[in-house]
């Protein structure tokens, strides 16, 4: 345990935050349309438009002396610090290569802080109660927690949250998810997902993998 504890101290100690527009930087979002799955067909359900790349899922780029990481909160696992290869791997693909787009920050001041904060929370569970302020981490959750503005106030925005399909109904895997742990959908509550994230005007594109 203290070995790893030391890694991920000497891990993010070292992480790139340069201002190279080529190569990824330390901060930089990956927006990934993940691989078919019961999860991600309903997020793009929820969340998606027609005629546009729909983003199922977003990590922080984690850079260190050209070993890149991505720092994700996911289903498996939770918060957690995963090999770039193995993230772009279990992406959906587009010509045969990797549905993932680098996104960066327009105003890069405040990215190695939201790299640390988001060390913080690396071993907290993944958040499927869709939640706030509950101690666990959806994806696009754990961005919005850790990019802040000098005053504290969150980047990115919190919107009321659709679980509803395009043509307004709840896709199963929602109603099973919520009916399983006794809890209600948390439509409307206030809240973030990759495709309105992937949009926002902070953002701009530096890379994509296909």
């Amino acid at each position: 345990m203290k070995r790893s504890l030391l890694y991920i101290g000497i891990l993010f100690s070292a992480v790139s935050c340069g201002r190279n527009d080529h190569a990824l930087q330390s901060g930089d979002l990956l927006f990934q349309a993940g691989e078919s799955s019961d999860m991600t067909g309903a997020i793009t359900a929820a969340t998606g438009e027609n005629g546009r790349l729909n983003f199922s899922h977003v990590g922080i780029a984690v850079v260190k002396n050209g070993a890149d990481s991505v720092l994700e909160a996911t289903t498996n696992g939770g918060v957690r610090l995963t090999a770039l290869p193995e993230f772009l791997a279990r992406s959906a693909k587009i010509g045969g290569r990797p549905a993932v787009v680098a996104m960066r920050l327009k105003d890069t001041a405040g990215v190695c802080e939201a790299v640390r904060r988001a060390q913080n929370y690396l071993g907290l569970p993944y958040d499927y109660s869709f939640r706030p302020d509950n101690g666990k981490f959806y994806c696009s959750e754990l961005v919005w927690e850790c990019y802040r503005t000098s005053d504290g106030s969150p980047i990115f925005t919190a919107r009321p949250m659709n679980f509803r399909a395009e043509d307004g109904t709840l896709p199963q895997f929602w109603t099973e998810l919520f009916a399983r742990r006794s809890e209600s959908v948390p439509e409307g509550v206030p809240g973030t997902n990759p495709n309105d994230m992937s949009q926002e005007r902070t953002l701009r594109e530096v890379y994509r993998w296909f």
